[in-house]
């Protein structure tokens, strides 16, 4: 007979205690030992990989994402960070798939797009990415990674007006950004 303190309900209160406290290791142990207990709870496992991801310890994380995915496939932030972890280990085919999966069910899910634009840029599919990373754009204007992203590629193909006009973009909201990208393409931004 399973205690009280055994159930997923304490398991997932006594693990947000742990982490609150800064216990992240003891909350990972505990983690570890909930998933014998309770091996189809989804939100376990979906904190049990977070953690391992945190820690860098993605090899361990994957399994655990795969897992997840099959147990809901209809989640698209789950095939995100599935993404995320394959395209960390360097599996961009496997990590595009994903990401595809997670804009598929989430045509909003801005992050999706960027990951799935670094992974078609891994794969050497330039035009493809940009079509990615413009779409990431149209949800999250001002965020300056995916506008770095296309600036790099632009100038990479030598199409220098394209780069110089994202470059004047982001000197209009992340002037840092702006300025690295000058540094690393020589490229002054369009006036």
């Amino acid at each position: 007979m399973r205690r009280w303190w055994h159930s997923a309900d304490v398991l997932r209160w006594r693990v947000r205690a742990l982490l609150w406290w800064g216990r992240r290791a003891q909350a990972l142990a505990l983690l570890q030992r909930a998933r014998a207990l309770h091996p189809g709870d989804a939100h376990l496992l979906a904190t049990l990989a977070h953690l391992l991801a945190e820690a860098g310890r993605l090899a361990e994380a994957a399994p655990l994402l795969d897992e997840l995915v099959a147990l809901q496939p209809d989640a698209a932030a789950h095939w995100f960070n599935r993404g995320y972890v394959l395209e960390q280990l360097g599996h961009a085919q496997a990590a595009e798939a994903s990401f595809r999966r997670a804009v598929a069910l989430d045509p909003r899910l801005d992050r999706a797009w960027y990951g799935l634009g670094l992974t078609l840029i891994a794969q050497g599919r330039l035009d493809e990415a940009l079509q990615a990373l413009q779409r990431n754009t149209e949800l999250q204007p001002m965020s300056p990674y995916a506008w770095y992203q296309m600036a790099r590629i632009h100038a990479d193909r030598a199409e220098t007006e394209q780069a110089r006009r994202i470059i004047r973009h982001l000197q209009g909201f992340e002037p840092k950004v702006a300025a690295q990208l000058v540094r690393e393409t020589g490229l002054q931004p369009m006036g």
